[in-house]
């Protein structure tokens, strides 16, 4: 309800839902371009992922690097892009967060918050 009684102004209200999209829009552009890095191991392996979640390198120190245990490895390189994307999801919510609180604050369908 409008304070008043007044009816909600229909062209303010798709004005403001058409600068969130566009808000919106920038935010997601930004974070495919942010990249952040993920480790295991004490740094052996190093994943980097965009801030929307595309793996875009793996670093792994020669001294990882088993013939006889693969196995580890695998653990390590699993281990290293799961952090990355655990922080490509906080700064996710740090870019996208305000923008779906004002957007119904429920968060928004497709977004892990």
């Amino acid at each position: 309800m409008i304070p008043g009684g007044g009816q909600p102004n229909m062209q303010q209200l798709l004005q403001q839902a058409q600068k969130m999209q566009q808000d919106l829009a920038v935010a997601q552009e930004e974070l495919a371009r942010t990249e952040v890095e993920g480790q295991a191991g004490g740094g052996l392996v190093k994943a980097t992922v965009t801030g929307s979640g595309e793996l875009r390198a793996l670093v792994i120190d020669p001294s990882a690097v088993d013939p006889e245990d693969t196995e580890t490895l695998a653990d390590l390189v699993v281990a290293a892009v799961q952090a990355a994307n655990e922080n490509a999801q906080q700064l996710q919510q740090q870019k996208l967060g305000p923008l779906a609180q004002g957007l119904g604050g429920g968060g928004m369908p497709g977004l892990p918050f």
